[in-house]
């Protein structure tokens, strides 16, 4: 065999190979996408339900889907937009708000399930003018780039400072019988760690916790 039937052979082996991992991929994958199930008949939509939302300070009576989340409720239908709409799978906490001082991720949970109780969005921590002491924290240590999770993240440090105050401990707290647990650097960002900053803010954010918790920095 000589130099160019070598040639030869190399190139049409590898035409072989290609050849056939595109036929592979052409016959298998359709047959995946068939075997997929059909979607299940979820019959007719529920009937509306009235649900008396308490947000900040003011009552809002909503007719909705029984199956409308609050953090759809608070955008669509009460235009409280401050209150972001990230992974929409409760792991990013940019739609965090207060619920009975309690935070929570809004997209994580009905409407209809907090009627009657009082919420609390980043449009109601400011009185006037005069700003929550964690966002002004937040402006002054620019706790904040793009901004997108910023309202998430304060809800989440307001509710999360009423915890410590409370004697909650975390998953760090090393002294469980202290009546309140130190605001370390550490303490803080375990006590954060379910609402993301994409632009890695993350330093100015606990300072700015550590100021408005009067804690030293």
């Amino acid at each position: 065999m000589d130099a160019n039937e070598s040639d030869t052979f190399e190139v049409t082996r590898r035409t072989v190979i290609e050849t056939g991992t595109t036929a592979l991929l052409l016959t298998t994958l359709p047959r995946a996408a068939l075997a997929a199930p059909p979607p299940e008949d979820t019959g007719p939509a529920p009937p509306p339900a009235t649900v008396e939302l308490q947000i900040n300070g003011r009552s809002h009576s909503l007719t909705l889907d029984p199956r409308t989340t609050l953090l759809d409720a608070l955008r669509d239908h009460l235009a409280l937009t401050g209150s972001k709409k990230g992974c929409d799978h409760g792991q990013c906490g940019a739609c965090t708000v207060l619920i009975e001082g309690r935070r929570i991720n809004s997209c994580l949970t009905l409407a209809v399930m907090h009627d009657g109780q009082s919420i609390t969005t980043i449009e109601g921590l400011a009185e006037g003018d005069n700003l929550h002491p964690l966002q002004s924290a937040f402006v002054e240590h620019d706790g904040f780039q793009c901004g997108y999770c910023t309202s998430g993240q304060i809800c989440s440090a307001v509710g999360m400072l009423a915890e410590s105050r409370q004697g909650m401990p975390s998953y760090v707290t090393e002294d469980l019988t202290a009546q309140q647990p130190a605001l370390t650097d550490v303490e803080i960002r375990e006590r954060m760690s379910g609402n993301i900053c994409r632009c890695a803010a993350y330093p100015n954010i606990v300072a700015a916790i550590k100021q408005a918790a009067g804690a030293p920095t």
